[in-house]
């Protein structure tokens, strides 16, 4: 017999309670960003809403302003990481690549210089 196993929500059981120490980046009333706490990039910045809401795709009782505030914060960070790196990436997990079922989005700059990046992706619009 088969049990589903609980909902795992890093986010609202670790992050947002106090449970685990985190470094903020940019918060607001409703949103928080911080310093991933386990990154996998030089540098990576989560942005979550500070109350559950459990996926883009699944907004639960939220409302599409705190979505917006998501939005919002997430276009400042990557803002001020590419500003300072030249390059950032942006993204949030659905599904079974979600690991915690609590919106987050991924911001980060993975560390290779310029030309590395101008050598993989090219000039696409020359």
């Amino acid at each position: 017999m088969k049990t589903e196993s609980p909902v795992s929500d890093f986010y609202c059981n670790q992050a947002l309670s106090g449970r685990v120490e985190i470094q903020p980046v940019v918060e607001t009333e409703r949103v928080l960003a911080f310093h991933h706490t386990n990154p996998s990039y030089p540098v990576h910045i989560v942005v979550i809403p500070k109350e559950h809401v459990p996926s883009l795709t699944d907004l639960g009782d939220a409302d599409l302003g705190l979505v917006h505030e998501v939005v919002e914060v997430v276009r400042e960070v990557a803002a001020m990481v590419e500003k300072e790196h030249g390059s950032c990436s942006v993204n949030t997990n659905l599904g079974l690549y979600q690991e915690s079922k609590h919106m987050h989005w991924h911001v980060y700059y993975r560390g290779e210089s310029a030309r590395e990046i101008l050598g993989m992706y090219g000039h696409h619009d020359r």
